[in-house]
């Protein structure tokens, strides 16, 4: 009796959900129609930047998958075929409450600007073209609090 409540004991200090089911970290989802855009950009911000980029090109695919994801930021196009990125983020910020969203573009949305007011998830917006490194900063001033923004490793320049 006294073995199998010495055991049981060294388990008493374990929380349970490192033992049952960890929570995943926290991930940036990219959603572009642009292959070799989307793989450069997580190529470049997977080097730099301390979490776990994933990326789509088909919109309808990401919002099937963000739940399952965990995302912190989602950054998305704006011009998309399946649904614009304003269309996106309505559908996607429903899915994923607590993530923050970035619209990208590289065309003028400026008939656009009532529709972007109103969507409350998005917190940043970048007109293309733009480096990798100012997509990093974007990511990280928008990151939503209480998680811990992803550490920028290297100083290279954009």
């Amino acid at each position: 009796m006294y073995i199998l409540i010495d055991f049981l004991g060294a388990f008493a200090n374990l929380p349970a959900a490192a033992v049952v089911n960890p929570t995943p970290s926290n991930c940036v989802v990219l959603v572009d129609d642009e292959a070799s855009y989307t793989n450069l950009m997580s190529q470049m911000l997977g080097d730099n930047l301390d979490c776990r980029i994933v990326t789509f090109t088909r919109p309808l695919e990401a919002l099937r998958s963000l739940r399952d994801l965990n995302p912190a930021v989602i950054v998305t196009d704006y011009f998309m075929p399946q649904v614009n990125g304003l269309e996106f983020i309505r559908r996607a910020a429903p899915l994923v409450p607590a993530a923050a969203f970035v619209l990208i573009t590289g065309h003028n949305l400026s008939d656009a600007e009532d529709a972007l007011a109103r969507l409350t998830a998005l917190k940043g917006f970048l007109a293309k073209p733009f480096g990798w490194r100012r997509l990093a900063d974007e990511i990280v001033r928008v990151w939503p609090a209480p998680t811990r923004p992803p550490v920028q490793r290297a100083e290279a320049s954009s």
